[in-house]
C-alpha cells in the first residue's frame, strides 16, 4: 500500500509540475476582480493561474500609509513562491511591478509578456515614464491629494481615459466605483540590471487606442527595452474587458 501511495504521490506531484504557471498584476486603479473575463478562459487544468490583488486595491484595506513599490513586489514573489517557468504577466503599472519581480527572480521566470504596460529602464518610474507621454488623457483628468497619499482621476473622464470601447454598463460601474491610488509606488524608480531583468524574454501586447498609455509611447518602450515579439489590439487601455479571448490566447500561447 505504501508503494502504492507513493506512486500516486509522484504522479500528482508530476502533473503539477506539468502545469503552466500564469501570474498577471494588474496595473493602477485596477484589481485582481477586474480580469475574471480572461480568468474564464485561461483557468483549465493545464495552468496554475494566479491573478494577483495588490494592496490598497480591489477589497483590500491595506492603510494608505503601508504601502509601497516593494510591497507590491513581495506581494507577487510570494504569490510565485518557489515555481518556476513563470510566465510573468503586467498590465499598466503592473508592467512596473513585474520588471521589479522579474529582477529579483529572473532564473524563476520564463518570460515577462506587457500588456498596455510601462516597460521602465534602471532608474524610471511610473511617473518618469508618464511625463513623457504627450498623448495620454491622463495628465488633465488626474487629482492628486498629497496630504492623503492618494490619486484620483475626474469622473466625467474616467471611461475615456480608461475604456472607451466598453459596453456602457462597464464604464458606468467603474466610474461609479474607481478607488483612489496609492501615489508612492508611482513615483518610485525601480532598479534594474541587465544581468538579470535584461534576460528575461519579453513579450508585449499593444492597445492602439489607449488614452492612458499612448501608442507612440508603447512602441518607444519597445524599442528601447529590445522587445522583438509584439502583438496589437485595437482596444482601449483594458483589452482584457473588451478582447478577453484574443488576450487569453495570446498568454495561453506564449506560456507554451
Amino acid at each position: 500500500m505504501e508503494i502504492e501511495k507513493t506512486n500516486t504521490q509522484n504522479e500528482l506531484n508530476s502533473l503539477s509540475n506539468s502545469k503552466k504557471t500564469i501570474v498577471i498584476v494588474h496595473g493602477a486603479w485596477s484589481s485582481a476582480n477586474d480580469w475574471h473575463h480572461v480568468a474564464g478562459y485561461l483557468n483549465s487544468p493545464e495552468n496554475n493561474l494566479i491573478i494577483v490583488n495588490l494592496p490598497g486595491h480591489g477589497t483590500d484595506e491595506t492603510p494608505i500609509s503601508k504601502i509601497s513599490l516593494q510591497l507590491y513586489v513581495y506581494e507577487v514573489l510570494k504569490a510565485i513562491g518557489s515555481a518556476t517557468d513563470v510566465t510573468l504577466v503586467g498590465h499598466s503599472f503592473g508592467g512596473i511591478v513585474v520588471s521589479e519581480v522579474a529582477e529579483l527572480i529572473a532564473p524563476q521566470i520564463k518570460k515577462l509578456i506587457y500588456i498596455a504596460a510601462f516597460v521602465p529602464k534602471n532608474g524610471e518610474s511610473l511617473l518618469s515614464l508618464a511625463q513623457t507621454d504627450s498623448e495620454s488623457h491622463v495628465g488633465h483628468n488626474l487629482i492628486v491629494d498629497e496630504q492623503a497619499g492618494v490619486a484620483t482621476i475626474t469622473k466625467d473622464a474616467i471611461a475615456d481615459v480608461f475604456l472607451a470601447d466598453a459596453p456602457k454598463p462597464v464604464a458606468e460601474y467603474v466610474t461609479n466605483n474607481l478607488r483612489p491610488e496609492p501615489l508612492a509606488p508611482l513615483s518610485t524608480p525601480v532598479t534594474l540590471t541587465h544581468a538579470n531583468f535584461g534576460k528575461v524574454v519579453k513579450v508585449y501586447v499593444h492597445s492602439q487606442n489607449d488614452h492612458t498609455i499612448g501608442y507612440s509611447l508603447q512602441q518607444k518602450m519597445v524599442e528601447n527595452a529590445g522587445i522583438s515579439k509584439t502583438y496589437s489590439l485595437p482596444s482601449s487601455h483594458t483589452p482584457f474587458i473588451v478582447f478577453p479571448q484574443i488576450l487569453s490566447s495570446i498568454i495561453a500561447l506564449e506560456a507554451k
